[in-house]
């Protein structure tokens, strides 16, 4: 876990003492990572432990597939210092997991861009009680250091407005979940919804994406972003940072483009984030080595 300062130590002990279920973020003894690795994409957790621990051991923190990875890789992650979330998306359901027959039933519409996952009904309280109380205990069972939540912006489209109170009490379970284990909570994007749920204050991280650069799946590219949405992003990174939290980005630039690669480090960099830049996929072939920087 990582050190959040005097405060949120105390915040903690309190909580400890009263004995009050934790909403607040978790309090620890590592260092703050100065480097990270969003290694969800196909590739990364190949061959075996030792093999991915080689590739991702240099990352001081790593965010992998909690339904993917093995006691064995956060076994050997954690051997080499890194601090391991799990990945788990809570605003929709993909037909690639092995719960989805029981969570298809909550399916809501398709997600155009990307193939076999539809965005999840998480007003349903059977939804939320499978995802709380099988799903993620099941993923931090084998051994990580907490979740890093996706999706959870999908409450800020106007078409899912309904979800907006489902989502709220869902991630107030995995907060609690988490915490009451010394864990850490992370989410990506949406800091609009967060601040607008109240949900803020739940985390101990936040990665904003495509700061600089995304990927069109319209035209099928990677493109830049425009100055205005750059300079909102960063304002939002150094909003979270302000409030305590661990702050990331992450960047899709295509593999040749040194220059866009290097706009979107300086970028995360001067908004006070840890900077990762990769292919929309967040394949292997495109881990950093060295990992990217700020120093």
């Amino acid at each position: 876990m990582f050190r959040r300062g005097i405060i949120a130590a105390a915040l903690a002990l309190l909580a400890t003492a009263f004995a009050v279920p934790r909403d607040e973020p978790a309090a620890g003894g590592a260092p703050e990572p100065t480097s990270w690795a969003f290694a969800i994409g196909n590739g990364q957790l190949r061959g075996s432990a030792a093999d991915a621990a080689g590739r991702l051991g240099g990352f001081d923190l790593v965010v992998v597939d909690g339904e993917e990875a093995t006691p064995a890789d956060l076994d050997a992650l954690h051997a080499g210092g890194s601090t391991a979330l799990a990945y788990l998306s809570v605003g929709t359901i993909e037909k690639w997991r092995a719960w989805y027959r029981k969570l298809k039933r909550y399916r809501l519409r398709a997600w155009q861009d990307w193939k076999d996952e539809w965005f999840a009904d998480v007003s349903e309280r059977k939804l939320r009680k499978v995802l709380s109380r099988r799903i993620a205990p099941r993923i931090l069972a084998k051994g990580f250091d907490g979740l890093f939540l996706d999706n959870v912006d999908m409450i800020e489209t106007r078409n899912h407005r309904a979800q907006r109170k489902g989502m709220r009490k869902l991630v107030r379970k995995l907060a609690r979940l988490v915490h009451r284990q010394g864990d850490l909570l992370f989410t990506q994007n949406g800091a609009w919804g967060l601040r607008k749920l109240g949900l803020v204050d739940l985390l101990d991280g936040w990665n904003r994406e495509d700061v600089t650069w995304t990927f069109d799946f319209d035209r099928r590219r990677y493109v830049a972003q425009p100055a205005r949405k750059v300079s909102k992003a960063q304002a939002e990174l150094r909003k979270m940072a302000d409030r305590g939290l661990i702050t990331t980005a992450t960047d899709y630039t295509k593999a040749s483009d040194d220059e866009a690669e290097a706009e979107a480090i300086a970028n995360a960099c001067e908004a006070g984030a840890l900077p990762y830049v990769s292919d929309i996929g967040l394949t292997v072939r495109r881990l950093p080595d060295p990992p990217l920087t700020c120093g």
